[in-house]
């Protein structure tokens, strides 16, 4: 459905995380999951292209969106922001 890259760095505790996980799985979109929690060198990566520490921090191609910003998120990924949300 969406060939588009796209990675999340995050924690398995960030509720917010979860959520953005949700909404990409209940969409069919196809993304790389990156445990910034135990990965110091994902942690690095998600600081230089975010400039923050929080998460979840959302690359879609050449997109960052901080947080799970699901509007933001339809846009960038062209899913049509009244379909599936995550719980």
């Amino acid at each position: 459905m969406n060939d588009k890259k796209v990675a999340i760095y995050s924690t398995p505790t960030c509720h917010f995380c979860n959520m953005a996980k949700e909404y990409f799985d209940a969409n069919g979109v196809k993304y790389e999951s990156f445990d910034v929690s135990n990965d110091s060198e994902k942690r690095a990566e998600m600081m230089e292209i975010s400039g923050q520490l929080g998460v979840p921090v959302i690359q879609i191609e050449d997109n960052v969106v901080i947080g799970f910003n699901k509007p933001k998120l339809a846009e960038l990924l062209g899913l049509d922001s009244g379909l599936k949300m995550a719980a």
